[in-house]
């Protein structure tokens, strides 16, 4: 479940320790820093937008914002596996940024490489955009059945999930942290070197991103079959959900309806592809108006339900 539950701080023997961005308060300095990051994320990413604009034309302009709108969509609903992910092996905040760092690191490499793949099999065999397609039409409809069936369903379980089983196999581990340096990948317990949780946790954000990869890369190659465009939509997507991870963390659980959004874009996208391969073309312009469209809508109507709630609440108080 992408947002089956709101994280929370947890406890251990010597007090409160904070795992969760969405337990920052606006005023710590980890906020403030988190802010500022995302300012000068979205600055440069500006920047990058006016320039490629002055260089190749506001056409490829409006593909490259096209592209990113879509892989910063899809960033942002990852947002809700990774806080689960970091609830689950209970790393504290300070060390959660070491670990999306690592993974950043992670996913320019495999998304270069799935990237680098894509554009050689679209060059040299055309169908491949109806499998694209396909990919993209099956992970919108899974979307939705989760989303909708979210409320019948109970918090998932993640010592049951599959990566996560494959991850805790990898190493001779314990589920405890180092005690002297929390930081660390590594610890001894009774004499034996041992993974710590954080190992683990990077470990599963590593293979979760190449599960993100196989819907992620086609999404975008819908948009643009510019490796270039393609690439740096993915690298500015990536590094501003890193840069927004504290922002985004304290509204995960208010936007309930960003996942949906985020279905039908897929969808759109699909529907995109098939109409290209068989010779009818969708234009930027309309590709952008849907997208922005569609996530404006979902997370006003999330905002809109979810001060609705409140006043209900308030009311029956």
């Amino acid at each position: 479940q992408r947002q089956s539950s709101e994280v929370r701080a947890k406890r251990d023997g010597d007090g409160a320790v904070v795992t969760s961005p969405a337990d920052v308060s606006p005023g710590d300095s980890e906020y403030a820093a988190a802010v500022a990051q995302t300012a000068i994320a979205l600055s440069v990413t500006g920047l990058f937008v006016v320039g490629l604009a002055l260089v190749e034309g506001i056409e490829k302009a409006i593909e490259f914002c096209t592209a990113y709108l879509v892989e910063e969509s899809l960033s942002v609903d990852n947002l809700f596996v990774f806080l689960l992910i970091f609830d689950y092996f209970q790393v504290p905040l300070a060390n959660q940024g070491r670990v999306l760092s690592y993974g950043i690191f992670g996913s320019i490499v495999l998304r270069g490489l799935f990237i680098g793949l894509g554009a050689i099999a679209l060059e040299n065999f055309k169908p491949v955009l109806l499998i694209f397609a396909g990919v993209l039409f099956f992970s919108s409809g899974k979307l939705l059945t989760e989303w909708i069936g979210d409320e019948e369903e109970e918090d998932e379980d993640l010592s049951d999930n599959a990566i996560v089983k494959f991850a805790g196999g990898l190493f001779d581990s314990t589920d405890q942290y180092d005690a002297e340096d929390p930081s660390k990948f590594f610890t001894l317990e009774d004499g034996v070197r041992k993974a710590t949780p954080l190992l683990l946790c990077l470990v599963v954000v590593e293979l979760t991103d190449i599960v993100f990869a196989v819907d992620s890369v086609p999404a975008v190659f819908g948009v643009t079959e510019d490796p270039l465009l393609v690439f740096t939509s993915n690298m500015f997507a990536i590094l501003g959900l890193r840069s927004l991870y504290t922002v985004l963390a304290k509204a995960a659980a208010d936007l309930k309806y960003l996942e949906p959004a985020v279905a039908i874009i897929l969808g759109f996208v699909g529907v995109k592809l098939g109409a290209e391969y068989f010779g009818m073309a969708v234009s930027n312009e309309a590709s952008l108006g849907v997208i922005v469209t569609m996530l404006s809508g979902g997370i006003g109507l999330s905002l809109a339900t979810k001060d609705a709630d409140e006043d209900d609440e308030g009311a029956s108080e």
